[in-house]
């Protein structure tokens, strides 16, 4: 194709989440709601975990306190400009901005994946090696186990970023979705992008599979030997590895359906969107941390704290 016929792009047309004028003044209430419970929820977490002493110093609540930063990051990437474009009836975003979007997207993604396979590893030690807990989990291993999900995230995100960003974008440009997504970008480059779609959109579903099979994996050996040694255990257990099951199915759950089977779109791949950008760093903070008495009680304190100093 002869590319200097063709005038590229500035700019890309999002479609959004729907057309319906009344629907879009619902969703700028509900999606400003949630928005607002995420950053807050996950801001009082990390807050808490720095500022009380005990928390900091524990390797669980030090990687959940990352995983808050992490969420609200994820959340903040394409939602701020999602609950705007409610109120706007042609929604725009620059070539740079679109670009931005799926680096922040897969570096965030890509270090949280790794992040929430870290914090069961830490789960797995505590259950399974008590007594070599504090030894094998120390501040030394959890720093580099945050700074080994940011390192991947990065690595993951620049290697999607850098050839995306190369390809050439004569038109169409509108993107069927309230945010720009690798898999439906590249299909506007104005060149056959089959192969190269292939290998970046499976870097993405291999990163995405493999974590989430390491998760089920982990959860399972910790159920069955808590089982074995801990007959009274079992329904705690369980009742605390099924509810971090189902975040962990909400998050990579539609990340494999997108990744996995890229090229036959669906218009439910939108609504699947919602779930790991929006719902997921809404479900983390109550799945997570304040359904613990620990963290609650830490909470309480700091605020008490907080009221007495005023």
């Amino acid at each position: 194709m002869d590319l200097q016929n063709y005038s590229f792009v500035s700019e890309f047309i999002l479609h959004g989440l729907c057309n319906s004028r009344n629907l879009q003044m619902f969703f700028f209430v509900f999606f400003s709601g949630i928005y607002l419970a995420i950053v807050l929820g996950n801001l009082l977490i990390v807050v808490t975990v720095i500022f009380d002493p005990r928390l900091h110093s524990s390797p669980m609540y030090f990687l959940l306190g990352n995983l808050s930063f992490l969420d609200m990051w994820l959340a903040s990437f394409a939602t701020p400009k999602m609950i705007r474009d409610f109120l706007s009836d042609r929604k725009l975003i620059s070539f740079g901005g679109c670009m931005a979007q799926i680096f922040f997207l897969h570096f965030i993604g890509g270090a949280e994946m790794i992040l929430l396979v870290s914090m069961a590893y830490d789960r797995y030690v505590a259950i399974c090696k008590p007594l070599h807990y504090m030894t094998v989990m120390n501040r030394r291993t959890c720093i580099g186990l945050v700074l080994i999900s940011w390192t991947i995230g990065f690595v993951h995100s620049i290697s999607q970023v850098a050839f995306t960003v190369n390809l050439p974008y004569c038109g169409p440009n509108e993107v069927d979705s309230f945010f720009c997504d690798l898999p439906l970008v590249i299909k506007l480059a104005c060149r056959d992008t089959y192969v190269l779609g292939i290998l970046m959109i499976s870097d993405s579903g291999l990163l995405s599979m493999s974590c989430f099979l390491l998760l089920m994996i982990s959860y399972t050996v910790i159920l069955v030997t808590v089982q074995q040694h801990a007959a009274g255990g079992v329904s705690k257990a369980l009742s605390t590895c099924s509810a971090h099951i189902m975040v962990v199915t909400l998050f990579f759950g539609p990340c494999i359906f997108i990744y996995v089977w890229p090229f036959s779109r669906f218009s439910v791949d939108k609504v699947l969107s919602v779930f790991y950008t929006i719902f997921t760093p809404l479900l983390n903070p109550l799945i997570y941390t304040l359904r613990n008495e620990e963290m609650k009680a830490a909470m309480k304190k700091l605020w008490n704290r907080h009221v007495t100093f005023h």
